[in-house]
């Protein structure tokens, strides 16, 4: 009876970096730094291709980073990206519907790559205007979430965030925190939600295959043991 009583304990002590020391909370945080940093240093990059565009003006006494970019934006992507990352696992499993479609690192760089492609496109392309831009957009963010999640959860989760997102950006031009030049939608302009959708599928994608990887160390661990 005592033996049955210990065997559930075992996998706890198993982790995807430091199997032998690390814990599952633990193995949580480091995901959660992991994606924080990603988040950062896809923010200071899509914002270096904006600043190029001339999409987005700070204002002067908030321009303290070298990608000309407000201080608390990449801290505030960051933490975004570290919370989508984890959510997107956690409500898998909460649906009971583990992700298995395209599970492997090369995918995910693809992805990524995609997503900084479609940022740039809206950087780089000439659109005869705004509607144009925001269909094509849409078509490519759908077509990003077809590509490479297929899922019910990231396709819910991922027009929630861009709601949300929108929202936010709404209320931060509407306070004059920053602005976007020719905003043509409230104070924002028309194609952000496609942007951040595309964003929360290739963040939730980085989430699901780090969560992957900590369930298949713990899963060849606990078999050994």
């Amino acid at each position: 009876m005592a033996e049955n009583d210990a065997t559930p304990t075992l996998p706890k002590k198993c982790g995807p970096y430091i199997s032998s020391v690390t814990s599952r909370g633990m193995n949580l945080v480091i995901r959660g730094v992991v994606l924080f940093f990603i988040g950062v240093f896809l923010a200071l990059v899509l914002n270096l291709l904006q600043i190029q565009r001339n999409v987005t003006l700070f204002p002067p006494d908030v321009i303290t980073s070298i990608f000309s970019s407000a201080w608390w934006v990449p801290p505030c992507c960051g933490t975004a990206s570290a919370v989508i990352g984890l959510l997107y696992p956690c409500m898998d499993r909460h649906l009971g519907e583990p992700h298995k479609f395209k599970r492997e690192w090369s995918s995910v760089m693809r992805c990524v790559a995609v997503f900084v492609g479609i940022n740039h496109a809206t950087q780089k392309v000439d659109f005869a205007n705004n509607i144009q831009l925001s269909l094509t957009l849409a078509a490519l963010s759908i077509g990003l979430w077809w590509t490479f999640d297929r899922s019910r959860s990231g396709f819910g989760l991922g027009v929630g965030i861009a709601f949300l997102a929108t929202l936010v950006s709404q209320l931060l031009v509407y306070n004059g925190v920053y602005q976007y030049t020719s905003p043509d939608f409230l104070y924002v302009r028309s194609w952000l939600p496609c942007i951040f959708f595309a964003g929360g599928i290739t963040m939730g994608n980085i989430g699901r295959q780090l969560a992957m990887y900590e369930c298949k160390v713990i899963a060849e661990k606990s078999h050994e043991d």
